[in-house]
């Protein structure tokens, strides 16, 4: 595959988003998102997706349940 190029899947995976979200963070904490994305072999993206729905479900539980 070509650099740059995207995989048939993930682009499949980023049809069903429309909203962007950007937020800043140090150099520092953006290094080891990559670095812990990489390990796993996820793209940032997809991790922080995952991580993002994981902690914002669109049924919330309550803080006593998760406790």
């Amino acid at each position: 595959m070509k650099a740059g190029a995207t995989s048939p899947r993930r682009m499949n995976d980023a049809a069903g988003y429309t909203a962007r979200l950007t937020i800043d963070v140090t150099p520092a904490l953006r290094g080891r998102i990559k670095v812990v994305a990489f390990q796993r072999g996820v793209t940032v993206a997809d991790m922080l997706r995952e991580l993002l729905a994981r902690e914002f479900p669109l049924r919330p539980e309550s803080r006593h349940e998760r406790q």
